[in-house]
């Protein structure tokens, strides 16, 4: 495994072939830190959202007014991670000569300006990445801003859905998560019963 600033990193996850930016369904995970169950509670197989569970729910979905060509499908906040699929349609575009490029976009689920603090706002090509990580940055800062405390793992998730038989599968998962949750493998009880 290789260091980074003297600390072990896991390798990425994230195949090496593949532009993330290209036009395709992404099935995205995104935990909490310590996987602290910072967005709610499962009761009676119904998620109840705290206050940092609703900013995470409502940023999700203003997701589509901040980046260009995207789609976003089932979505599902759990109590220490998020679960969505989303899509890139038209992501790519072709030039005079026949080459494609990705559309430069800025889509920054940004704060109000406060006066004297810089403006959050993230300039970039349209990629998974550079999406998750304006969403993730949007729901800390409006966390902390409002006095909840609250943090993302560093990593995110994601994995190319490549036929409709894996996006049934997959949207199926997502919408019935909380019915399962007492044996998600994120279920910090589930976890602690099978350590002991």
């Amino acid at each position: 495994m290789k260091k980074f600033r003297n600390k072990y990193r896991i390798p990425s996850a994230r195949a090496s072939w593949w532009d993330y930016g290209n036009d395709a369904a992404y099935f995205i995970t995104i935990c909490t830190k310590g996987m602290e169950c910072y967005f709610g509670d499962i009761v009676d197989a119904n998620m109840q959202l705290s206050h940092v569970g609703v900013l995470a729910d409502v940023l999700w979905y203003e997701i589509k007014n901040h980046a260009k060509n995207i789609t976003l499908d089932v979505f599902q906040v759990m109590p220490n991670h998020i679960h969505g699929i989303l899509a890139l349609n038209g992501n790519k575009r072709e030039t005079d000569n026949g080459t494609t490029h990705n559309v430069e976009t800025t889509h920054a689920l940004s704060l109000p300006e406060i006066p004297g603090q810089k403006r959050y706002q993230h300039q970039g090509s349209n990629t998974i990445s550079s999406i998750i990580g304006s969403y993730k940055s949007a729901v800390t800062k409006h966390a902390h801003r409002l006095g909840y405390e609250f943090d993302w793992q560093e990593r995110f998730y994601d994995i190319i859905i490549r036929d409709e038989e894996s996006y049934i599968r997959i949207a199926n998962y997502i919408k019935n998560n909380p019915a399962k949750w007492e044996e998600d493998k994120f279920n910090p009880a589930k976890n602690k019963t099978e350590n002991d």
